[in-house]
């Protein structure tokens, strides 16, 4: 049985803030409070000023809002049901007149109207299975989405993937900026609307869609499990492995921010450090003095010394996008070090330091330049760990000293090459510390073509899935 959706209004703010928290979002007692109060100073007439007022007092930055909407609209929904247009029994769905209707309301940008669209075209064609028509057959539409019956019979499930399959928004742009052109009787007018402003729009529609249809399901399933199962973690929390081009381009964005974060915390731990540790042989012989009591610790000072940092990191394939963050957030912390030397590979390593530095402009295509400027793949593109270890081990072991740390990057699978596990035996007794970090879960290693548990006998490995595992490790690990 699936648990009921809340039904008053504090119910549905501490199942609201339950949510958030399970996605990662800090909410305390304090804000959830906060939460109720502003409620109740707005009151529940004005559902969009219901929701700006909740996220200034739950959440801590903006980048939390994706995942903020889609669970606020579940648990304060626009509606309940079926949209009211096709609330009447026996009335037929029409995909192409819903299409004339999105097309103007498009082109003047009425969000609700758009908002109603949304709805009807979730209710007339994203319906899956048991949906019984106007004449007792059945069935949500044709395989093309230009008919069959909608109205208000029952349906196992609702789509969005459906719904924006068969109603096709994306190709209505010509048709949305004729609408405009014919509508407009100064021509400047029509000039400043450009393509890209239409495109904003209709993906703003794709957007609606996406919310009513996991709505209508909420209100079969539970909201708690729709909000938990199929809202988006926020780009922190995605998986390097299967992050898209939007979220990585999103974490992207937030390397410079992160890293201020970062530097603030290593300075303050190497200012502990730098105060040193007790000297307990100088600070009993003080104490003499004082009849044996400790009085004034003597404490061994340290010279502060600024680390170096040599990163090794896989740029092939899926972990490209894991190795390419991480270079971009130790490029953005180099300050913090002596020296940072950064090395990528495929299935031969080549130096990639400059690179990193002229193109922090430039981060997006950062992994297009390493692979064109470096000499990084040899045949073919598969990783070959064991041959670039023994490359870096031969040619490169130079800028390894007693005082560096080597980070490597990668998920240690080999293509069923040599692991050439004497090569990383030779890097570790060289550095002072070696960290591997490997974006695959720990449950993966040492499966199929990994040797990942092999290579964890010989350096610490830690699993690092994403943005947030990352930074917490970097700021742990570092040295100070």
């Amino acid at each position: 049985m699936n648990a009921p959706s809340p039904t008053g209004v504090p119910e549905r703010l501490t199942a609201l803030v339950q949510a958030l928290r399970s996605h990662g979002i800090r909410i305390g007692t304090g804000e959830t409070v906060d939460a109720g109060q502003a409620i109740e100073a707005l009151g529940l007439s004005d559902r969009e000023r219901v929701r700006e007022g909740l996220a200034a007092a739950l959440l801590h930055s903006e980048g939390q809002r994706p995942v903020f909407d889609p669970v606020f609209d579940l648990y304060f929904p626009r509606g309940v049901g079926a949209p009211d247009a096709l609330n009447g029994a026996g009335q037929e769905f029409d995909r192409d007149e819903l299409r004339d209707r999105l097309t103007a309301a498009l082109a003047a940008n009425d969000r609700a109207l758009l908002a109603q669209l949304a709805a009807e075209a979730v209710d007339g064609m994203g319906g899956y299975g048991t949906r019984p028509g106007a004449d007792g057959s059945g069935g949500s539409g044709g395989s093309d989405g230009s008919g069959g019956s909608g109205g208000s019979g029952g349906s196992d499930g609702w789509s969005s993937h459906q719904t924006l399959q068969r109603l096709r928004p994306e190709t209505l742009l010509a048709r949305v900026l004729a609408a405009i052109r014919a509508g407009s009787a100064d021509s400047g007018f029509t000039d400043r609307i450009e393509a890209d402003e239409i495109r904003r729009r209709i993906e703003d529609f794709r957007t609606l869609v996406g919310g009513e249809a996991r709505r209508r399901v909420a209100e079969r399933r539970g909201a708690d499990q729709i909000a938990r199962r199929a809202i988006a973690p926020t780009a922190d929390r995605v998986d390097f492995l299967i992050a898209g081009r939007a979220q990585l381009d999103e974490l992207r964005r937030t390397v410079q921010p992160l890293a201020r974060k970062l530097a603030t915390r290593l300075a303050a731990r190497r200012r502990r450090a730098a105060r040193g540790r007790i000297d307990l042989r100088r600070t009993l012989r003080g104490s003499l003095s004082t009849g044996g009591v400790p009085m004034r610790p003597v404490l061994r000072r340290r010279r502060p010394v600024r680390p170096e940092l040599v990163l090794l990191c896989d740029v092939s394939g899926s972990v490209a996008g894991f190795a390419n963050f991480t270079m971009l957030l130790v490029q953005a912390l180099h300050d913090q070090f002596s020296k940072v030397r950064v090395f990528a590979f495929v299935n031969r390593v080549d130096e990639v330091t400059d690179l990193i530095a002229r193109g922090s402009a430039d981060p997006e295509g950062l992994s297009g330049r390493i692979i064109s400027a470096a000499a990084v793949t040899r045949y073919h593109g598969g990783s070959d760990y064991g041959t670039s270890l023994g490359e870096f081990a031969e040619c490169h072991t130079r800028v390894i000293t007693p005082r560096s740390t080597v980070f490597i990057l990668g998920d240690a699978r080999t293509n069923m090459s040599d692991p050439n596990v004497h090569a990383l035996r030779d890097i570790a007794s060289r550095a002072r510390r070696v960290y591997w970090l490997n974006p695959e879960r720990r449950a993966l290693w040492q499966t199929g073509d990994s040797v990942a548990g092999t290579y964890a006998e010989l350096v610490e490995m830690y699993e690092c899935r994403n943005a947030r595992q990352l930074s917490a490790l970097i700021g742990r690990l570092l040295p100070v």
